[in-house]
């Protein structure tokens, strides 16, 4: 009789556990669920990120008749090749010089209009 009562219990306890893990199951489930539901939103984020970066022309405007860029286009490029030309140009005179250059002994005959901290430039 006691293998009765025993095989009983345990087969109760086993229901209730099975009842436990099956529900434990669903809610992972459905947090799988609203992953893969979050990662095709980012995925899908990322690619009109790329398509809006890939479509935005920068804007340019007119100094002394010549067009340039008010504030140069940003880009992962690593090199100084995307730069625009006037950038160019500072970065050449800055890697030249010894030590911080000041905008107004570069030679270029003008002073931009730029915040203080920007008046000693020094090679990085």
């Amino acid at each position: 009789m006691q293998e009765r009562q025993w095989i009983t219990a345990r087969r109760s306890e086993l229901n209730a556990l099975a009842e436990e893990l099956a529900k434990k199951l669903q809610e992972v489930q459905a947090e799988r669920d609203e992953l893969a539901i979050a990662e095709r939103v980012l995925n899908r984020l990322a690619e009109q990120a790329r398509a809006d970066a890939g479509a935005v022309a920068p804007v340019s405007a007119k100094v002394a008749g010549r067009a340039v860029l008010p504030i140069p286009h940003r880009s992962d490029a690593a090199d100084d090749g995307a730069l625009p030309g006037d950038y160019r140009k500072i970065l050449a005179i800055v890697r030249e010089a010894d030590g911080p250059v000041q905008v107004r002994a570069s030679g270029w005959g003008w002073t931009p209009r730029c915040a203080a901290s920007w008046n000693l430039c020094g090679p990085r």
